[in-house]
């Protein structure tokens, strides 16, 4: 029988950090949750594209808006703005920044494994 498992992003198994930002990572089950926190002025391809050293994110995200809000433009040019509630699933391939002057925090369940992660 499996055994229950605890951890909590407050003390994360890893913790990633770029300019303007930082992702807090833990592994439950053989999935890893990320706590991403993006401070006003965070763009992807600022601070991460280095890092990534890819045009885009190719990273696929599934993530739930805490709080800030975060606009997304795909490389087909589509565009939009997450805030606070919202559930996304964003495919590779697309550019991230946030809007305004409130940090943005939210949680990732499927792209951060390998996010921001230096060789």
């Amino acid at each position: 029988m499996a055994e229950m498992d605890k951890k909590n992003l407050d003390s994360p198994d890893e913790l990633r950090s770029f300019p303007k930002g930082r992702l807090e990572l833990v592994s439950v089950a053989g999935i890893t949750f990320g706590r991403a926190i993006l401070e006003p002025g965070w763009k992807w391809s600022e601070s991460v594209k280095p890092i990534a050293k890819t045009e885009s994110c190719l990273a696929p995200h599934i993530q739930y808006h805490v709080s800030g809000r975060l606009a997304v433009r795909m490389d087909d040019g589509s565009e939009d703005i997450f805030g606070p509630g919202d559930v996304s699933h964003l495919p590779p391939g697309h550019d991230a920044w946030v809007v305004g002057s409130e940090p943005v925090v939210l949680i990732d369940i499927s792209g951060m494994s390998e996010y921001a992660k230096r060789a």
